[in-house]
């Protein structure tokens, strides 16, 4: 059995994570009462109990027949909590309202979770053209500015070996190559990704240095088709400036708790 700071994992508990986490990996695609039991080599029969127990507690929802599963309402709700309790998301939001206000582009806030970031804020152009984003989705940090950003703050020898997942021709596939990418990064002072996350897309990232090494990060995307040099050059003095007045605002240890993640 697996242990967590020398505490052995409640195998209960490991297992209604692990069925929440897939619900929602799942999305907009509902899953069988088989699929579940077999995605989680967990007997059929137990399966169902577990699902009615959540399903009763609103976090796993079913259809009309019973028969298709889905995340429920309290995962929202408790992702929420999360958000608002931050003290760190609370003082970087205004900042996100002024770069976007200042650019008109789709600015994100994200921090790093594993081998991928996950997006706490986001404000969207206001342009016909515009990236699409949300709260709460997850993208490998090899493949985006945000997740680099983040990466270039931490020693190449933490990185995983190769290959890295593929999400469009321009991404970063092995580690020789996101690396070299790093070096650059850091020799700049941000990280840019030039369609490797999203075909048309190009971001720029911002880690925010108050943890050490950095958890948070900001960035502007920006369509190439409203990309120009000039408009490059004015998103980086922008987002430089943003990141010097967060950096500035948010005191080191994110308040009066210092959460590990």
């Amino acid at each position: 059995m697996s242990e967590t700071g020398g505490v052995r994992e409640v195998k209960s508990a490991a297992r209604t994570v692990e069925l929440l986490e897939l619900l929602a990996v799942r999305g907009d695609r509902p899953a069988r009462l088989q699929e579940l039991a077999d995605e989680l080599d967990v007997p059929r029969s137990s399966m169902y109990a577990l699902l009615q127990t959540l399903i009763s507690r609103g976090w796993v929802r079913t259809d009309v027949t019973g028969s298709l599963y889905g995340i429920g309402i309290h995962a929202l709700l408790t992702g929420t909590s999360y958000l608002d309790s931050d003290p760190r998301v609370r003082v970087v939001r205004p900042y996100l309202d002024e770069a976007s206000q200042a650019l008109g582009e789709t600015i994100h806030m994200a921090r790093l979770d594993g081998r991928d970031v996950a997006y706490l804020a986001t404000r969207e152009s206001h342009e016909y053209l515009r990236t699409i984003s949300r709260v709460g989705r997850r993208l490998p940090a090899h493949a985006g500015a945000l997740g680099k950003a983040l990466l270039a703050e931490r020693p190449d020898a933490d990185l995983p070996e190769g290959p890295y997942e593929t999400l469009t021709p321009n991404t970063h596939t092995t580690r020789d190559a996101l690396t070299a990418d790093l070096a650059e990064v850091r020799a700049r002072g941000y990280s840019v990704d030039r369609e490797e996350g999203v075909l048309g897309i190009v971001g720029f990232g911002f880690a925010l240095r108050y943890d050490t090494p950095a958890q948070d990060a900001i960035s502007c995307s920006v369509p190439v088709a409203r990309l120009s040099a000039g408009h490059e050059e004015r998103i980086v003095a922008v987002m430089r400036e943003i990141r010097a007045k967060i950096e500035a605002t948010v005191p080191g240890g994110g308040g009066s708790v210092h959460w590990r993640r």
